[in-house]
């Protein structure tokens, strides 16, 4: 070892002892470099050693080669640790604990990292291995300061009798609540919080132990739900549905981590981006903008264990002067890439997907190559179809050379939009879950890389370059589509540029009546609820869904707003300056005359109701009570719902048997059940959602949107009942899959089977027991009669018209008051 001036001096200084770290300074030691493993509290691999106790380690992926002088295997945390401190021992690793580093100076061949307390170490590179474990997210909510909160959680066992809260839907907040649930003797009422519908940061496996525990009743989970107050004893939530308080003793907040960015950037190191989130720009060989330093490991993006271990392993060897060393994934990628045009390598692929598609733009090297084993890519012909109008699918596309063509109208296929290199699509089907929306081709030969559903959410959750770039080019689409008039990308380039998502709270008011102020917004997800006081009361006047925009009347013309907007369920909105919006009608005269005539219709709508509240003013009334009871019930968020008319109904249950003999003796219909108000009654029956519950955290994706938007469950639902917990409404229950029903002139001639109608639980299950099989249950829900001639068989069966399905924006306007009172 070469010393300096009586100090020692080493070939590499690895900081951080977590897995990456572990593995660098193994290797380094296994070639005989001179090195130091410098960590800063009193034991190894800190990362590991503040998981919980008793937690199972997964070694993924399965198919990636471990690179490293340790071993490592799925297992118990605590058998991993002693198992490295062994291995650290004998393999006679230099290393120093209990050992700060305060500052990194110096250039490659010479650097001087200094200790807190006053020591300094020099070394010829650096390897930094910090991690992120450091630096937690905290809550950001009134009462975040409550000492109730805490960010890490040691032993799940030491916890008795306690409502316990996880916040955060990663692995590490998963895995926290199943340790708390795990003892029923521990008797905790344990719940997590996911702020979406999906888990797209944590593993499959952990999603799968987590339903099951759902499932079992050993955990509350509370997906679209974030904490809005931490108060002693108690939490309020801010829900779908709107505020809900529930009692807390204790919160695990696992709401991620930060890269200790000062740090770093001290170090002379730059990030990718300004974001938070953003990770050190790294080369292929892990080497920063700071020439001799290297990062790897969760600081440098990815965080799988058996990532880090072989990142360790390559840093060395890349140190050591193997530079034409690949990474372990190489072999994986070179088949991915091996279908497409042309012969490059796998880093001339990997450089051309980032540099030519948008959204990947600011990942590293490192966080591309993760994201490629998750995704597919595929190469086609001028004039293949990509996917197909009304296709199932709800992965996302990005064009890395080409282009594709749109085919917009299904009457004419030559009527296209161009989507040029480097854009996305499929993006509708992604936030949506609706099938295709049109038929896409290649325009040119094009290559493109495919983003499975759970790749694509995970990429927006953990880089915010890419849910930005997402989400800008959704918005211009929307834009694009609704206002049409031959606008252009540019046209609403400011618009864009400008616009602010934001997430309103079912209840909450976006615009209020008589206020100055002048944005104008589009409903993305949602939907809402215009009313106007007449009278000292509010009165209803039209239901707007996802797709429409609002708040442009103030800002044309200048005036107060002429009435309130709130959102009828948990929605998000786009919000616009009203200054851009102004500047883009006065470039554009087409589209001010078309905003000019809809908002002349809304003030003819406006008047009337003022004009006629005197000499109707009951109907008002009862009509607004009316859409407000309907809204309560779910059709805030319907594309179709069934409602009946009980001034018609004679109660024959015609409907019930008809859906009953469509679906194979099972009816998707209860009549009886469900709420009424004054004549109008909603039963319990799908109501087909803009955005479905259901379909969050279905293992097989066996639930599918049809052409015409109905939800519908195929036959391959396996019957683990995610649907039936997610869905709000009840409208799907696990019931037995019936056996095959004798016909009905078997039954009026020997009085076999159960007879016309629903087939009962009782007897199929009986039927199913004499033939010795267990009848095995799956999800039953309307699917709207999908491939059925004539549509809803329960409608069709109604002999008075008492039964009628409908669209919210056609029931909830007042028009339809207007017409009945005139």
């Amino acid at each position: 070892m070469p010393s300096e001036n009586g100090q020692a001096r080493y070939r590499i200084a690895i900081i951080g002892s977590g897995p990456a770290g572990l593995s660098a300074a193994a290797h380094a030691a296994a070639l005989g470099m001179s090195h130091v493993l410098i960590e800063k509290t009193d034991h190894l691999s800190d990362t590991i050693f503040k998981y919980q106790k008793g937690k199972h380690v997964m070694a993924t992926p399965s198919n990636l080669v471990l690179r490293s002088d340790l071993d490592f295997d799925a297992g118990k945390r605590e058998f991993i640790l002693e198992t490295w401190d062994e291995q650290i021992a004998s393999g006679k690793v230099n290393v120093r604990l209990n050992s700060e580093v305060t500052a990194i100076t110096g250039e490659t061949g010479n650097f001087t990292i200094e200790i807190k307390g006053g020591d300094t170490i020099r070394a010829e590179a650096v390897v930094m291995a910090i991690g992120t474990q450091g630096n937690p997210n905290k809550l950001r909510c009134p009462g975040a300061d409550l000492p109730l909160i805490q960010y890490q959680l040691d032993d799940p066992g030491e916890y008795f009798d306690e409502h316990i809260t996880v916040v955060g839907s990663g692995d590490a907040g998963i895995e926290n609540a199943l340790g708390l649930a795990a003892d029923p003797k521990q008797n905790n009422i344990v719940s997590i919080l996911n702020r979406g519908s999906d888990f797209a940061r944590a593993k499959s496996a952990n999603v799968k132990l987590l339903e099951e525990a759902e499932a079992a009743g050993r955990i509350f989970v509370r997906r679209e739900t974030a904490p809005a107050e931490v108060r002693p004893g108690e939490l309020v939530l801010e829900t779908r549905d709107g505020q809900e308080t529930i009692p807390c003793d204790r919160i695990i907040a696992r709401t991620g981590s930060q890269p200790p960015r000062g740090f770093v950037e001290a170090c002379g190191i730059d990030f990718t981006s300004e974001d938070r989130g953003a990770f050190p720009k790294l080369s292929p060989s892990f080497e920063t903008t700071q020439q001799g330093v290297h990062v790897i490991g969760a600081l440098a993006g990815y965080p799988l264990i058996k990532h880090c271990m072989n990142q360790g392993f390559d840093v060395v060897e890349f140190l050591n002067g193997n530079l034409d060393l690949k990474p372990a994934d190489e072999p994986i990628l070179a088949e991915k890439f091996s279908a497409l045009p042309g012969v490059r390598s796998v880093d001339q692929w990997l450089e051309t997907f980032r540099n030519n598609v948008v959204i990947l733009q600011e990942l590293s090297p490192l966080q591309m190559r993760e994201l490629m084993l998750d995704s597919t890519v595929a190469g086609y012909d001028a004039g293949e179809v990509i996917f197909e109008r009304n296709d199932p699918g709800s992965s996302m596309f990005g064009i890395a050379e080409g282009s594709v063509q749109v085919e917009v109208n299904p009457a004419d296929p030559s009527i296209t939009v161009p989507i040029e290199q480097g854009s996305i699509f499929g993006e509708v089907g992604l936030i949506s879950g609706r099938r295709r929306g049109s038929t896409v081709r290649a325009a040119e030969p094009t290559v493109v890389m495919e983003l499975s559903r759970t790749a694509a959410l995970k990429l927006m959750a953990t880089a915010p370059s890419a849910a930005r770039a997402v989400n800008a080019i959704s918005i211009e689409r929307q834009l694009l589509q609704m206002f049409g008039s031959g606008l252009t990308k540019t046209d609403v380039a400011e618009l864009v540029a400008a616009a602010e998502l934001v997430d309103v709270r079912a209840g909450q008011t976006v615009v209020t009546e008589g206020a100055e102020d002048k944005d104008v917004y589009v409903i993305r997800r949602g939907s809402m609820i215009v009313e106007k006081m007449i009278g000292g009361a509010p009165v209803f006047l039209s239901y707007l869904p996802a797709g429409s925009y609002f708040g442009e009347m103030a800002v044309v013309d200048g005036s107060l707003r002429t009435a309130t907007v709130k959102a009828a369920i948990k929605s998000e909105v786009v919000r616009f300056p009203g200054e851009a919006f102004v500047a883009l009608l006065d470039r554009k005269p087409a589209l001010r005359d078309k905003a000019m005539a809809e908002m002349a219709s809304r003030r003819e709508v406006n008047s009337f109701i003022e004009s006629r509240k005197d000499s109707f003013g009951s109907a008002v009334d009862m009509y607004s009570e009316t859409a407000r009871f309907l809204i309560d019930n779910g059709i805030g968020e319907a594309t179709d719902v069934l409602l009946i008319d009980e001034k018609l109904c004679v109660g024959c249950d015609n409907c019930e048997k008809a859906c009953a003999d469509s679906h194979d003796g099972l009816s998707r219909l209860d009549r009886e059940a469900g709420r009424t108000y004054a004549h109008l009654h909603v039963p319990t029956s799908c109501r087909h959602c803009e955005h479905p519950h259901c379909m969050a955290d279905c293992p097989p994706n066996a639930i599918k949107r049809g052409p015409d938007g109905e939800v519908f469950i195929d036959d391959t639902c396996i019957g683990c009942g995610n649907c039936q917990r997610n869905c709000p409404y009840g409208v799907i229950r696990m019931d037995a899959k019936p056996p095959k029903k004798p016909s009905l002139l078997n039954w009026l001639m020997f009085g076999a089977g159960p007879g016309p109608g629903e087939a009962s639980y009782s007897w199929r299950k009986k039927t199913a027991e004499k033939k010795g099989i267990e009848s095995p249950k799956v999800a039953i829900k309307c699917d709207m009669c999908s491939g059925i001639d004539g549509g809803p068989a329960c409608v069709r069966a109604c002999p008075t018209g008492a039964a009628i399905r409908v669209t919210p924006e056609k029931f909830l306007t007042f028009t339809k008051l207007a017409e009945d009172a005139g």
